[in-house]
């Protein structure tokens, strides 16, 4: 995908060697409303704002793909209040962006246990990735309700299921057969993972797929997370030498 040659950039970021997929663990939010006195929720809703920001920049640099990890597994067992003000959060997300999804080009693809969400969640969702499915300049996944252990145990079973009905020999079994099963299929590695809030775990996150990622980690909380930092961070990983395990 090409890249918007209109949008400003700093000097020593080269527009011909921007990577394909770049994955987001947006950590942070609450720490950044604590700081602030503030509700937690405060600080997703300011994050939401920074998560247009960020697909923004994506779709102008020309990203074929765009991850962010939004919810994860383990966030169901937060208090209750926050995973009901976070789901209104992503249904109010859905239902105002997806006509600027459209028009940007972008599709839109929930990955993670769908059915896990509330009834009106899960209408949203399933209509704005409706909308947006023939659209081609980028791809969005929303990792909601996502673990990576939970997505590689369900790919073993879908392969094991398989295997019972005769439809797949176990020793045909490759790292395309795991990787057709994620749900990530046919969709390319990430090139490029990046942590905000000075955490430095990946947390249950693609984990299957990142196993050649380039990582970048940042102090900075998500809600104050700029595309003039993520530039940086483009900068920084066009000037690593990505070997892949050879010489």
């Amino acid at each position: 995908m090409k890249s918007d040659p209109k949008i400003q950039v700093p000097d020593g970021l080269d527009l011909n060697a921007i990577p394909t997929h770049v994955a987001f663990i947006m950590d942070g939010n609450g720490r950044w409303a604590k700081k602030r006195l503030m509700n937690r929720v405060k600080g997703h809703e300011q994050g939401a704002q920074t998560v247009k920001e960020v697909v923004t920049a994506c779709r102008e640099l020309g990203i074929d793909v765009l991850t962010l990890y939004a919810f994860s597994t383990e966030n169901w067992a937060r208090p209750k209040e926050e995973v009901k003000a976070l789901m209104y959060l992503l249904k109010r997300f859905l239902r105002n962006e997806t006509e600027e999804l459209r028009e940007k080009d972008i599709r839109l693809n929930i990955m993670g246990q769908i059915e896990r969400l509330p009834d009106d969640v899960r209408k949203e969702a399933e209509q704005a990735m409706a909308a947006t499915e023939k659209n081609s300049a980028m791809i969005l996944n929303l990792a909601i309700s996502y673990g990576a252990r939970e997505e590689i145990t369900r790919a073993v079973q879908q392969i094991a299921a398989k295997i019972r009905s005769g439809a797949l020999d176990d020793k045909d079994i490759t790292d395309k057969t795991i990787s057709d099963h994620l749900y990530t299929a046919g969709m390319p590695d990430p090139d490029l993972i990046i942590r905000t809030s000075a955490e430095f775990r990946l947390s249950n996150f693609l984990m299957w797929q990142a196993a050649y990622s380039e990582l970048a980690f940042t102090p900075t909380l998500w809600p104050d997370f700029t595309r003039q930092e993520f530039y940086q961070i483009l900068i920084d990983y066009q000037q690593r030498d990505r070997r892949f395990g050879k010489v």
